[in-house]
């Protein structure tokens, strides 16, 4: 089974790298990567550039990948500071039907365009939608100015030094004083 696992992580890793999404190997290995996402058409999340990390266990797809927002992101089901996600898709649901590709133009797009405030990861984001819906819009976009351009998703790391990021520390990115 190991080989077939082989096979469809690199399957898998290969469509994404071949798609329009912009792809980075962490250390040339199909298992890590960061994928460059884009918040979707119509929500309060457009324009929004988000840099996701993703880790594929050894028996993916039969286990479900590990994925987190790099910079910060406002949202119920997405928690503030490890960027980890809520998703039942991912956590609980997930079949070795979906892949790599699903993620990225189904469920988060999803998530993003149907956050349930009832399951929430970032209790501040949930009571906002639920009680004042266009101030949870405000603050979404706020945080989308603010954290999920194009120059943060690049300067964000997991907290390890790599190489290429150090490259992108003399670019004077925005900082918020983390």
């Amino acid at each position: 089974m190991a080989g077939q696992s082989k096979r469809r992580i690199e399957t898998d890793v290969m469509r994404l790298l071949m798609s329009d999404y912009d792809v980075s190997l962490v250390n040339d290995s199909m298992q890590e990567f960061y994928v460059r996402f884009h918040g979707p058409e119509e929500t309060p999340f457009v324009n929004g550039v988000w840099k996701i990390h993703v880790e594929l266990p050894d028996q993916y797809p039969y286990k479900s990948p590990s994925i987190g927002f790099m910079n910060k992101i406002f949202h119920p089901n997405i928690d503030e500071l490890s960027g980890s996600v809520c998703l039942d898709v991912i956590n609980q649901t997930w079949s070795p039907m979906f892949d790599m590709m699903n993620i990225f133009e189904v469920f988060l797009p999803q998530l993003l365009r149907y956050p349930n405030p009832n399951d929430p990861l970032n209790g501040e984001a949930a009571a906002l939608l639920m009680r004042h819906p266009k101030e949870y819009d405000a603050k979404v976009k706020e945080y989308v100015q603010r954290f999920a351009t194009k120059e943060a998703a690049d300067a964000a790391t997991d907290g390890q030094d790599e190489d290429e990021d150090e490259e992108m520390s003399d670019i004077g990115s925005i900082s918020d004083g983390e």
